[in-house]
Parts: C-alpha cells; sequence; structure tokens
C-alpha cells in the first residue's frame, strides 16, 4: 500500500513537471515565434565608422541594407540568424537572441577618420532618441513624438530625416491619424526614396478609406527594387484594395502573385495570410468550396507558426463558417480558439480591441447556439462571456452578452431573471455611454496634444528650413563675392601677364631695332675703312712702286678678310680685335713709315679670350689719331695702344698719340673732311650707346688732350667689362 502511493505521489510529481515542462515549452516557442520590427546599425569597431548598403539577410528569407549612417531596421523573430555582408569585411553571422536593438562591430583594413568627433556625437544622439520614439510608439504617443521631434532637432543628414518622419508616420497609424501618417510618409519620400515609407504610404492611404490612391501607390513602386517580402505585401495591398473596391478577380489575381512569390522564398507568414485572403475573397465572390479549401490551408499553416497566429485564423475560419450558417463547425473552432487564448494570456494581456478575446468567442459561441435555436446550451457561454467582459470592463461586449442572455432567458421561461439582466442591460448601456463620452473627450484631448507635438515638428522643420535657407543665401551671396574677387584676380592676373609679354615684346622689339642699328652703322664704317685703304693703295701705284702695291694688297686682302668674316656679329674676342688692329697698324705705318711708329702692349695677366668687343671699335680711334694727329706731324710721332687690367672683371684700352692734337687738325682740315670726322665720330658714339644699353654699360670711352707746349697728343681710353 505504501509502495503504491509512493508510486502515486511520483507519478503526479511527473506528470506535473511534464505539464508545467510543457507549459514553459510553449511560452518559449510563443516568444520565439512572434515577428518584431529589428532595429540595428553596423560601424568599425576602430574608428567607429558607419557602413552603408551592407547587406542583412535574415535565414526566414527577409533582406535589407544598412542606410548611410549604418542603421537598418527589418522584420525578424527570436532565433532567426543575420547575415551581415559587405566587400570591406568578412562576413558576419549573428543569431537574434532578443527584440532589443543590435550593434554589429567590424573590422576594416581600411583606415576612416574624414568624420568629426561631433558628427558622432550627433549620430548616437539621433539613434538614442529614434530607439526611445520606437520604444513608446504603442504605449504613450506623446512621448514617441517628442522624441522624434527631439531627433530632428539633431544635425542630421537626409536619410536620418527621413528615417524620422517614417517612423512618425508609424505613430500616426498605430494611433489611427491616417491623415497625418499620410503627410509623414509623403515628407519622408521628399527625404529619402525608401520602398518601406512607400508602401507604408499605400497602406496609410488604404486605412484613410482612398483604395484607388492606394492602388496607385502600390503600382507605381519598382518591384525590381523590392525585396521579396516586399514584393508579398505589394501584392497583397493591391489585393487587399481591390477586395475593398469589389473587384474581386483584380483582388484574388494579385493575392495569388503576392502567394506565388510567398512559397517560393519561403515567406511562412505571409503564405499563410495570402490563403486566408484568398480564400475571404471566394467567400465574397460567393464560391463557398474554393473559399473553404483556401481556408483548410490557412489553419493548418497558421498551427505550424505560433499560438496566435493560430486562434487569429481560428477565428476568422469561424466567421466563415457563421456567414455560412455552419454553426457546428464555427462552434467547434471558437472553443479551440478560447483554449489558445488562455495559453497566450498567460504571457501577454490580449486588448479588449482585440478580435481574439474570450469575453468575444464566447459571446460568439452563445450567439451561435440561440441561432440553433439551442437556448439553454447558449445561456452558460453567455453568462462567461458577460463575466470576463465584466472583469475586463468590455462594456460594448458586457452589453452585448446581457442583452442576448436576456433573451436566451426568456425563451427558456426564466422570466424573472430575464427582467433583471434587462434591467442590468440598460445599465450597462448607461455605462457604455458615459464611457463613450470619457473617449470623446480624451480623444478629443488626444488629438489637441497631437497636434501640439506635431506643431512643434512643423515649427522645427520650418525654423530648420529657414536657417537653411539663409545660410544657402549667405552662401550663394559669398559665391557672388567670390566669383567678383576671383574675376578681379583673374582680370589683375591677365592685365599683368599682358603687359608682361608686351613688355617683353617691346624689349624684343628693341633688341631687334638695335641690332638692325648696330648692322647698319657697321656697314656703314666698312665703306669708309675700305675707301681709305684703296685711297693708299692708288697712292701707291701712282708713285710706280708696283711692288710696294702688290705686298700692300696682300696685308689688306687679310684684313678685309677678317672684317668681313665679323661683320656679322655684335662682339667678337678681344684677341681677334688684337689681330685686327696690329693688322690694320702695320697697314697704316707701311704707308707712313717716316710719320710715326707703333707699339701694342698686352699685359700678361690679362686673358684676352675672355673678353669680348665690338669688332671694328678700335680702329677709327687709330686711324683718327695717324690721318688727323700724326700725319701732320714735323716729327716722326709715336702711337701707342695698351691693354691693362684695371678691376677685376674690367680692362683700359688705352690708344694715345704724340700728334697736333684735335684744335690744330681741325684748323688743317676741309669742310668736306670736317663733315666726314664728325660723322664718323658720331658712329662710333652710336655704336657705344647702342651696345651700353643692349649689354648693361660693357663699353666706356673717354678722349683726352694731352698740353704741350709744342704739340698736343691725343688719348682715347676705352674701359671693357667682361660679360
Amino acid at each position: 500500500m505504501k509502495t503504491f502511493k509512493t508510486y502515486s505521489i511520483t507519478l503526479l510529481f511527473l506528470l506535473l513537471g511534464s505539464f508545467v515542462f510543457g507549459q514553459i515549452n510553449e511560452r518559449i516557442k510563443s516568444e520565439r515565434d512572434k515577428t518584431f520590427n529589428l532595429r540595428g546599425s553596423v560601424y568599425d569597431e576602430e574608428s567607429r565608422k558607419p557602413y552603408s548598403n551592407v547587406e542583412i539577410l535574415i535565414n526566414g528569407g527577409r533582406y535589407t541594407t544598412t542606410d548611410i549612417n549604418g542603421n537598418f531596421n527589418v522584420s525578424a523573430k527570436i532565433g532567426d540568424e543575420l547575415i551581415i555582408r559587405h566587400e570591406d569585411f568578412e562576413t558576419i553571422f549573428h543569431t537574434i537572441e532578443n527584440s532589443e536593438r543590435i550593434t554589429i562591430k567590424v573590422r576594416s583594413e581600411d583606415n576612416w577618420s574624414s568624420r568629426k568627433s561631433k558628427d558622432y556625437t550627433a549620430i548616437k544622439r539621433f539613434n538614442q532618441m529614434i530607439d526611445s520614439a520606437d520604444t513608446y510608439l504603442k504605449k504613450d504617443a506623446e512621448k514617441s513624438i517628442k522624441f522624434i521631434g527631439d531627433a530632428l532637432d539633431v544635425e542630421i543628414s537626409s536619410k536620418q530625416r527621413a528615417e524620422a518622419r517614417e517612423l512618425l508616420g508609424d505613430v500616426y497609424v498605430h494611433w489611427k491619424q491616417y491623415d497625418l501618417a499620410i503627410s509623414e510618409y509623403k515628407i519622408s519620400l521628399e527625404n529619402a526614396k525608401t520602398a518601406s515609407a512607400n508602401l507604408k504610404l499605400a497602406k496609410a492611404y488604404f486605412s484613410d478609406g482612398d483604395f484607388q490612391m492606394s492602388i496607385s501607390t502600390y503600382e507605381n513602386l519598382n518591384e525590381k527594387k523590392l525585396t521579396n517580402y516586399e514584393k508579398t505585401v505589394l501584392y497583397e495591398g493591391i489585393g487587399d484594395a481591390y477586395l475593398k473596391l469589389k473587384n474581386i478577380p483584380k483582388a484574388i489575381s494579385s493575392y495569388e502573385e503576392g502567394l506565388e512569390v510567398a512559397e517560393k522564398h519561403l515567406i511562412a507568414p505571409k503564405v499563410t495570410d495570402l490563403n486566408s485572403k484568398i480564400a475571404k475573397a471566394y467567400n465574397e465572390k460567393g464560391e463557398k468550396d474554393k473559399a473553404k479549401t483556401y481556408y483548410s490551408n490557412s489553419l493548418n499553416l497558421a498551427t505550424k507558426e505560433n499560438k496566435k497566429r493560430a486562434v487569429e485564423e481560428q477565428i476568422e475560419v469561424a466567421e466563415f463558417n457563421s456567414d455560412n450558417q455552419d454553426y457546428e463547425e464555427e462552434i467547434v473552432l471558437r472553443k479551440q480558439a478560447i483554449e489558445g487564448i488562455k495559453d497566450i494570456e498567460k504571457d501577454s494581456i490580449i486588448p479588449n480591441e482585440s478580435p481574439i478575446t474570450s469575453q468575444k468567442q464566447n459571446y460568439k459561441i452563445g450567439n451561435a447556439l440561440i441561432l440553433q435555436n439551442n437556448y439553454a446550451d447558449a445561456i452558460p457561454y453567455l453568462e462567461e462571456s458577460r463575466k470576463e467582459a465584466d472583469e475586463k470592463e468590455d462594456l460594448v461586449v458586457k452589453k452585448d452578452a446581457t442583452r442576448r442572455l436576456s433573451e436566451a432567458l426568456i425563451k427558456t421561461g426564466e422570466t424573472d431573471e430575464a427582467l433583471a439582466m434587462m434591467d442590468n442591460y440598460k445599465i450597462v448601456v448607461d455605462e457604455l455611454y458615459a464611457k463613450k463620452e470619457q473617449e470623446i473627450s480624451r480623444a478629443a484631448r488626444f488629438s489637441r496634444n497631437i497636434a501640439e507635438q506635431q506643431n512643434r515638428i512643423t515649427s522645427l522643420e520650418s525654423d530648420r528650413a529657414l536657417s537653411k535657407s539663409k545660410y544657402e543665401l549667405t552662401q550663394e551671396r559669398n559665391k557672388s563675392q567670390q566669383l567678383i574677387i576671383y574675376s578681379l584676380i583673374g582680370g589683375l592676373i591677365l592685365l599683368l601677364v599682358t603687359a608682361y609679354f608686351m613688355f617683353k615684346y617691346i624689349k624684343q622689339q628693341k633688341l631687334a631695332n638695335n641690332l638692325l642699328a648696330l648692322k647698319s652703322l657697321r656697314s656703314q664704317m666698312n665703306p669708309h675703312f675700305i675707301f681709305n685703304a684703296l685711297n693708299s693703295v692708288n697712292s701707291f701705284i701712282a708713285s710706280n712702286d708696283e711692288r710696294t702695291a702688290n705686298k700692300y694688297l696682300s696685308d689688306f686682302s687679310r684684313l678685309m678678310r677678317s672684317v668681313l668674316e665679323n661683320s656679322e656679329e655684335d662682339l667678337i674676342p678681344l684677341e681677334k680685335e688684337i689681330e685686327l688692329l696690329d693688322l690694320y697698324t702695320k697697314l697704316e705705318h707701311f704707308r707712313f713709315q717716316d710719320k710715326f711708329d707703333y707699339s701694342i702692349d698686352v699685359d700678361e695677366t690679362i686673358d684676352v679670350e675672355e673678353f669680348q668687343i665690338p669688332p671694328m671699335l678700335l680702329q677709327p680711334y687709330i686711324e683718327n689719331a695717324v690721318w688727323h694727329g700724326l700725319r701732320y706731324k714735323t716729327e716722326k710721332g709715336h702711337l701707342s695702344i695698351a691693354i691693362k687690367p684695371k678691376a677685376k672683371d674690367e680692362i683700359t684700352i688705352t690708344i694715345s698719340d704724340d700728334g697736333i692734337g684735335r684744335e690744330r687738325s681741325k684748323a688743317l682740315k676741309t669742310n668736306n673732311q670736317k663733315k666726314q670726322n664728325s660723322k664718323g665720330m658720331n658712329n662710333i658714339k652710336k655704336r657705344v650707346a647702342i651696345l651700353n644699353e643692349m649689354y648693361k654699360d660693357k663699353v666706356d670711352v673717354t678722349i683726352e688732350d694731352f698740353q704741350d707746349l709744342k704739340d698736343v697728343g691725343t688719348k682715347v681710353v676705352v674701359t671693357l667689362k667682361k660679360d
């Protein structure tokens, strides 16, 4: 007996443990099967650089990419595996453990340092505000909108502004402010064209009752840019709108296209939803058998998802059975749904507005039994519905259940209880009326608060737009000023360049003119020299001194060859000029041997090859010394040519004679000789002036007279600088 008791207790504990373990497993499974909106970001671990265009894949077939700030948003479930892929780093695999925001840190080979620390702070603050707004989205609309306003007040990019506006649209959709949601989604799309905002805009039009606009918005989307999950949402949304417009064939066609995509890519939740919606469309079309087939599929698929989805589909099919007066099947499904609701309520609270509350299901079971004229069996369900509605303060269901219960009590002959229930019905109606008034008042207050928050956001955006406009205006003004300054600088540079080239051209032109003048002056000197030399030859021939004439002509031809060779040069080596002077002086001495002797002395320290001198520069001075000074001397004179150093890069060439001097020579000349002599000296002065202008005072010439008692000699000093 004792052994049996022990065995019984052990078995009881095992059964209890199994039950509890099963409940825990069911709860865990329910949590894991919940789909939620997962937010996250991807950035470099060292530089904190956010990564854009990172592929985010989920093993269930969902797909998205990160925005410019490294953020992403995707539907997911606990246990799903994220695949994070980008060309700059190795692919990362991450298992989702909860619904909290996740941060993916990656290591990249590239260094990134272009953003300032204040940019990181702004991004961080923006993300914090957006996360807070998302947290309060379904709890407190005012707080959620306030956080979004704070996020918009941060210095953000257009993509971040689009994200904030899209989230604000989500808030308005949840709180059934569809007109405001439409406005926010449009603003979001103005900042950044995203598929998610477009899909939500189309859905908002649908919820606001503008079904044709909803269809147009859906159809304007580029399917090629949508993920597979978004394609199913697109086809489902178009089908919903056509169904509301009573265009059943187009609705079914859209649903079937979406179902094909969902089945091909294993998007399980959408496969269930679309089977159910196709069934609903066929039911409205009047094809009950086809509808029943699709509902059977959706029921089976829903049980494989999670408890809540299974209950929702059971209730959906129960409504179908109710419409088609299949009350037995309806009751079976509603009873199954009630069992599922009990499990769901262990982990979460189901709001009274939800169609899957137990009070609603008990009421509808009771109603189905009444429609079968089974009043006695209906009463317990209606009483249970009334009791649960009272506990959960669901006055709408309590009112309906009370009224229906009074009708059932009358049918069963329980008149007194029925009358009492009618009195209760009146009380509930009064309570419901009072509650509706409170709800209307709250709704008005809620609308005012929403309007205030919306006005704040509008004001922030207006201020930002005004600041941006001022900034752009300032920038334009600065650009205009910069353009004027740059134009002036450019004009000045152009003027300077033009002036430089003009100066260079004028200088080149002047140089060319100087060269031409030099050439002209040289061309004038050469005939003068040749004429004088030929006169000498003529005098030898006239005196019948043929031998002397031949010798003179031989030396003269050598001199002429050298002169002609150098006639095209501006400067020649001093060494060549000395050779010419020696040869010329030799010829003149040959003619006037009885009049003068000559000497040419070159200092040994002078390198005559390093100095350059204009050709035939010294010859006129020697010619003047011989013809106008020494030739008229009564005694034999002397011509001295001395080349000596003056400074480091400077020498003097002194041509001195002890002739009659310039004053007595002038007195002995004829008018024609005076004219020729003056012309020759002017020629020399012009050559020196041009050469000094071209070569920066290369040559300096001074002429002095010796003051003696009898004769006055002449000294010419030529100063020559090295190049």
